[in-house]
């Protein structure tokens, strides 16, 4: 006899279920538009209907380059339902970013926003869109939107154990951004822990509102809520809207959310987060990078006892540890300045492991890895990068940790933001989380810049609060008796903002750039000054 075979799930197939169970409830709201289950899946057989007559087939990459929109949502499960690859790219990119993403991915269509169509000559240069291009939200022949209600439509394709479903894209905040390699299979483990983990008891009665880009976390978010029937709610702001969002939560009885900590504590301190009632939110996410406490303890005290933080890379999928509301504000370890990001996620294992692979006692810091069945299949056409972030089967983070004694996992920094000044480690978060207790200080970044002296030496970028304003010397003295006198920052910038990525997130290598394109090092040598550095 023959060895047996399986075949995984279809990603459409979640819209394909609950289409027939609750045909006429709410999938999507945008403004005045509200597309019942039955239509977006009668809208997605008719977008995949023409992706297989372009020439879309099984294996294929498809680029989607857009902001959030329902057509966005259409589009996502068409190319699935066509048994393509899906491949979104952040919006607030540019063309000369998302052509090189094109480049690792090597799409045969792209699917994009009139509004990014000065991108698809660059994007095109750099890869073979032989079967063409199609708007999003437009108007036209080559239009989503002008697909005949009446045209051809199909149903889901088959599609193999291990077969690519979405290519995930690092932010690429060093090199060449690399597309994890996500499969069907991966990513209907992937719901189910959502499910479990983060927003146990979602069903049809609840409603999730889009905040964050749907190409990244936010899209993988929409997945558990297709699967039980939640509708999803988009504002029509492209850019985030604190009167809009808490409007969108009072009028549709939002009850979950995808945040990063940016967007969440951008809401928590928003006024309309007091004139609006947010009483149904129930599950409050945020991930994709630490929250320091006190932005965690502000937000909490606005919105209540309904943050979930999880912890996790793209590469995971988001699954290593999760946080729930009544775990917040567990009490830490002696000697750890910041909370736990929760404990580890259903069917997934966490461990500690020193630069050996060998895994570390409680209390003990090193490298966090991972392994369980929300484990990316390695990078797209990417041996290298797949040989430095796999050992022995656990998938290395890059992320520094330590575990309690009940299995919590504390993030204590990335192994790329360490700097060594005069021959001593130093993890900026600790110094981050001190910074911003002071009353003043509203956001922080700290890293290290070359002396020549010391080799580095400690720069904390600071943002002061509203009507306020920071010295060096207050903040040297703030810190005293806090932070070791070898961690203290020797010098203070002082901005209005810290400039953040697409995805929400501080990337520290755009802030050593602008310091340098501005001079450095400054003009003292006193390895005790602490002077203000302009920018």
């Amino acid at each position: 006899m023959g060895q047996p075979s399986r075949r995984a799930m279809n990603l459409a197939h979640f819209l394909t279920q609950t289409a027939r169970r609750l045909p006429d409830h709410t999938a999507v709201v945008h403004g005045d538009t509200r597309w019942t289950w039955r239509e977006l899946d009668h809208r997605v057989s008719l977008l995949a209907a023409e992706l297989r007559g372009r020439g879309i087939r099984g294996g294929d990459c498809v680029m989607l380059h857009s902001p959030n929109h329902p057509e966005f949502v259409q589009a996502m499960f068409a190319v699935w339902r066509a048994g393509a690859t899906l491949a979104p790219t952040n919006f607030r990119l540019t063309g000369d970013d998302v052509a090189v993403i094109a480049g690792v991915c090597k799409p045969r269509l792209l699917l994009v926003h009139p509004s990014l169509a000065e991108h698809v000559p660059t994007i095109a240069a750099a890869t073979d869109l032989d079967c063409g291009t199609l708007l999003i939200d437009a108007e036209g022949p080559e239009a989503v939107g002008s697909l005949p209600a009446d045209g051809p439509a199909i149903g889901d394709q088959d599609v193999a154990v291990g077969q690519h479903a979405w290519y995930f894209f690092t932010s690429g905040t060093s090199g060449t951004p690399k597309a994890a390699v996500l499969t069907h299979e991966q990513l209907g483990f992937v719901t189910l822990n959502h499910l479990c983990d983060l927003m146990p008891g979602t069903t049809e009665n609840d409603a999730s509102l889009v905040v964050a880009p749907l190409s990244h976390g936010a899209g993988i978010h929409l997945l558990p809520q297709v699967a039980r029937g939640a509708r999803s709610v988009i504002p029509m702001s492209s850019r985030l809207d604190g009167e809009e969002v808490f409007a969108l939560v009072e009028r549709e009885r939002v009850t979950n959310m995808f945040t990063v900590p940016t967007i969440l504590k951008t809401l928590a301190e928003h006024p309309a987060a007091h004139t609006h009632d947010h009483s149904s939110l129930r599950h409050v996410i945020y991930a994709g990078a630490p929250m320091y406490a006190a932005d965690q303890d502000h937000a909490r005290t606005v919105l209540g006892e309904v943050l979930v933080q999880y912890y996790g890379l793209g590469e995971v999928t988001g699954n290593i540890t999760v946080l729930p509301p009544h775990e917040h504000g567990r009490p830490r370890p002696e000697g750890v300045e910041f909370g736990t990001c929760g404990y580890p996620r259903t069917g997934m294992q966490v461990s500690v492991q020193g630069d050996d692979g060998t895994p570390l006692p409680p209390g003990e810091q090193g490298e966090i890895c991972v392994a369980g069945p929300a484990v990316c299949h390695g990078y797209l056409d990417n041996p290298k990068a797949n040989a430095a972030a796999f050992r022995d089967g656990w998938f290395r983070t890059g992320d520094l940790g330590m575990l309690d004694e009940e299995g919590y996992l504390y993030v204590t920094g990335r192994a790329s933001d360490m700097y060594i000044s005069g021959g001593s480690n130093i993890y900026p978060r600790d110094i981050e989380e001190k910074l911003l207790l002071h009353p003043c200080v509203a956001e922080v970044a700290v890293f290290g810049m070359p002396d020549p002296k010391w080799g580095e030496v400690g720069v904390a970028v600071c943002v002061p609060a509203e009507g306020e304003s920071l010295d060096p010397e207050a903040l040297s003295a703030f810190l005293d008796g806090r932070l070791a006198r070898y961690k203290m920052p020797r010098h203070f910038v002082f901005w209005d903002e810290l400039p953040k990525s697409g995805y929400g997130k501080v990337v520290k290598r755009t802030l050593r750039t602008i310091l340098e394109s501005h001079g450095w090092p400054p003009v003292s040598a006193d390895a005790d000054d602490r002077g203000t550095v302009t920018a």
